[in-house]
């Protein structure tokens, strides 16, 4: 058994050495890059008027006869001239916000954000195309805090959620003026979860002590490998219920038409037993809104883009190294939740 723990402990030795090195050798390129390199950060702002008139002419100019076709060229120039002549009528910016757990695209949605309230004016519309099934709560309570910048500006938000918008998602949906969810969408999951594995008794068993030394009696309650006590359940639980009742009172704030109690379970639904629930207010596609509003009304997709140097695409491979398991484990758990 000693000869084994030698061995075990040798091989550690030269893994953590190796990683080390190799640790050594990132930080050295990553230091060089940096002082000759820049982000390359930009706005990206697309038409989408212009694009749905160019997929309709598309269509057309293989299906009609040249003369018809003639006929529709000529009166979508003529509805892009009115669309441009009109002060009246708003315009309609559009956000795409793809979510994860520690809802990383905040970072581009507060740029985004910042854009359109230099020209969004009364009149305007937000549109934020949301997919997010949750994730830590911090998080996603800044990501919230980004969209309601929209609505206290007097800009009308819309928020269309064609997949799924729950928990931490659906905190973000909740503070729009109006959700729009396709028929099948997942929304709510309006509740808190916590989940730490404990392997105290297994150090236990071989004879290995955990120390922990703390200031403040509930700096740390629940821990991976030390000895979980009632109190510190206690403490844990009554943490996790304060969160949910902090929710709670934020979702009923911007929608107070909810009977908040019946939602705030952390169940799921679907887009129409959603709607019946009044957790959306209309059944339909981000595609069949964006299509009707097109006709009248110009459009446009806001879109920070960030292209990393090397220093940072090093730094963020680490990163990702680190959080991938978790984030894959949150994905199961996710897929697996609302699976059919």
């Amino acid at each position: 058994m000693i000869d084994y723990l030698m061995q075990y402990g040798l091989f550690l030795a030269q893994v953590a050495t190796l990683v080390a090195g190799i640790g050594v050798v990132v930080a050295i390129i990553a230091a060089a890059a940096a002082r000759r390199e820049r982000d390359d950060e930009r706005l990206e702002i697309k038409d989408l008027n212009q694009r749905f008139t160019t997929m309709e002419l598309t269509l057309k100019h293989g299906i009609l006869p040249k003369k018809a076709f003639k006929a529709e060229a000529k009166a979508a120039k003529k509805r892009k001239a009115a669309r441009k002549e009109s002060k009246d009528l708003g315009r309609l910016f559009v956000i795409n916000f793809r979510g994860d757990i520690r809802a990383s695209a905040v970072a581009s949605l507060r740029e985004e954000v910042s854009a359109i309230l230099t020209l969004a004016k009364s009149g305007d519309e937000v549109l934020v195309r949301l997919e997010n099934a949750g994730g830590l709560v911090h998080d996603h309570g800044l990501a919230a805090s980004q969209l309601a910048r929209i609505r206290q500006r007097g800009v009308a938000l819309t928020v269309a959620v064609d997949k799924i918008a729950a928990s931490g998602g659906y905190l973000m949906a909740c503070v729009a003026n109006k959700i729009l969810a396709a028929p099948f969408a997942v929304l709510g999951s309006i509740g808190v979860l916590a989940q730490v594995p404990n392997f105290n008794r297994l150090l236990t068993d071989k004879g290995v002590d955990f120390e922990q030394f703390k200031g403040g009696e509930f700096k740390r309650t629940v821990t991976l490998f030390g000895k979980i006590s009632d109190a510190d359940r206690a403490k844990f639980s009554e943490e996790i219920e304060d969160t949910h009742a902090l929710f709670k009172e934020f979702v009923a704030a911007q929608r107070p038409a909810l009977d908040i109690n019946r939602v705030a379970t952390g169940e799921h639904w679907y887009g129409k037993r959603a709607k019946e629930l009044n957790l959306c207010d209309d059944l339909k596609t981000s595609d069949d809104y964006l299509l009707e509003r097109s006709a009248q009304t110009g459009i446009f997709e806001v879109k920070y883009i960030t292209k990393k140097g090397l220093s940072r695409k090093l730094a963020a491979a680490v990163d990702s190294g680190i959080s991938g398991a978790l984030e894959g484990v949150s994905q199961r758990l996710i897929e697996d939740r609302y699976a059919g």
